[in-house]
C-alpha cells in the first residue's frame, strides 16, 4: 500500500492541519486527529525544550484513549514540524525526542532536511518538506523526503507567491510521490479542487485558527472571522522570511500596513524560539487569504464535519 493510501485509510478527509507557531498545541492536535485529519505542531511551540516530551506523551495518550473508546473511528496520525535552519539551536534535541517517540510524520521547513530524513527512516517515520519553488522541491527530493508540501500564494504564515496551478503542474512533471497543497484552502470544495489539480492532500492552517482548541487569544480568532482577503499583508519584516499577516494586527502594533520596510534576511527571528521570535509572532498575527470564508469560532470537530459535508457536496455537483 502506498503512503498516500495508508494515510487516507486513517482519515475522514484528505487534510493535514498545518503547524502554526504558538497556536498549535496538544489540544488542537488531538482534536484534529480524532476528527479524522492529520494534526501537527511546531516542536518550538513546546517551551522550554524539556516540555516537548510531555507534549508528545499527551498527544499519544489522547489518541490512544480515543482509539480505545471507538476502535472503528478514523483517527489520523500526528505530525511535528522541525525548522531546519542554523538559527534553530533546538533541532538536535527536538529531533532526538521525536525519534524516541517514533513520531509518525515530521514536517520540515526551510533547508533540505537530510538529517531529519535519516533519523526518521531509522524507525519507519516519514518526512514531508515545505517548498515554494521547483528548485526547493528538487533539493528536498535529493535529500530523500517522502512527500512535498507545496506552499503557494495566499497561504498563511511563510508563503510563496506562485499559483498552485503553475507550481503543482511543474512539480508533478518529475515527482509522483505524496504532494500536499497549501494556499487559501479553507472549504471542502477547495480540498476537492486541490486533488483535482494533482495534489493528494490539502494543507490547512488558517481554517483552524478560529477553533476553540487553538492557542490564539480571542481577539486573534475574532479578527480572523471579521477579515477578508484584502486584509492580508505580505511582508518579510517580522521574521526575515515573507509571510502573510492580518492587517489589523499590524496597525494595532503601530505600523503602517501599506508601508512596511524590508527585513534583513540574514537575521531571521523565528527559528530559535527566542524572545524576539515570540514577540513578533504574538503581536503580529499570521493568516492566509482564505479568511473571508471563516465566519465563526467553532470546535475542531464541527469544523471538520463542515469540511466533510462541503467536500461531499462539491463531489455531488460534478
Amino acid at each position: 500500500m502506498s503512503l498516500v493510501d495508508t494515510l487516507n485509510a486513517q482519515m475522514r478527509l484528505p487534510v493535514i492541519g498545518a503547524p502554526m507557531f504558538i497556536l498549535s498545541n496538544p489540544e488542537l492536535v488531538v482534536a484534529q486527529c480524532t476528527a479524522g485529519v492529520v494534526g501537527s505542531f511546531p516542536a518550538l511551540n513546546a517551551r522550554p525544550a524539556s516540555a516537548l516530551d510531555d507534549w508528545l506523551s499527551r498527544i499519544e495518550s489522547g489518541l490512544a484513549a480515543a482509539r480505545e473508546a471507538d476502535p472503528e473511528a478514523p483517527i489520523a496520525p500526528y505530525a511535528v514540524n522541525q525548522i531546519v535552519h542554523g538559527s534553530n539551536d533546538r533541532l538536535d534535541h527536538d529531533l532526538g525526542v521525536c525519534v524516541d517517540h517514533r513520531v509518525p510524520l515530521m514536517i520540515t521547513s526551510l533547508r533540505p532536511p537530510g538529517e531529519v530524513v535519516a533519523a526518521a527512516r531509522d524507525y519507519g517515520g516519514h518526512v514531508f518538506h515545505d517548498v515554494i519553488s521547483v528548485r526547493h522541491a528538487e533539493k528536498a527530493i535529493e535529500a530523500g523526503v517522502d512527500g512535498l508540501i507545496v506552499v503557494c500564494a495566499g497561504a498563511g504564515g511563510h508563503a510563496g507567491t506562485l499559483s498552485p496551478f503553475a507550481l503543482v503542474s511543474e512539480i508533478r512533471r518529475f515527482w509522483d510521490g505524496p504532494l500536499v497543497l497549501s494556499g487559501a484552502i479553507t472549504r471542502g470544495e477547495h480540498v476537492l479542487a486541490a486533488r483535482a489539480m494533482g495534489a493528494d492532500f490539502a494543507y490547512m492552517g488558517t481554517r483552524f485558527i478560529a477553533s476553540r482548541e487553538a492557542g490564539a487569544v480571542e481577539d486573534y480568532k475574532r479578527m480572523v472571522t471579521e477579515s477578508t482577503a484584502s486584509d492580508i499583508v505580505y511582508s518579510n519584516l517580522f521574521t526575515g522570511v515573507h509571510g502573510n499577516y492580518l492587517r489589523g494586527s499590524i496597525a494595532a502594533a503601530g505600523l503602517n500596513p501599506d508601508d512596511l520596510p524590508e527585513a534583513d534576511k540574514s537575521h531571521m527571528s523565528f527559528a530559535s524560539g527566542g524572545e524576539s521570535a515570540s514577540k513578533a509572532w504574538k503581536d503580529i498575527w499570521g493568516a492566509g487569504q482564505g479568511v473571508g470564508t471563516i465566519d465563526e469560532i467553532q470546535p475542531v470537530a464541527d469544523i471538520v464535519a463542515r469540511l466533510v459535508a462541503e467536500y461531499a457536496g462539491a463531489r455531488a455537483r460534478l
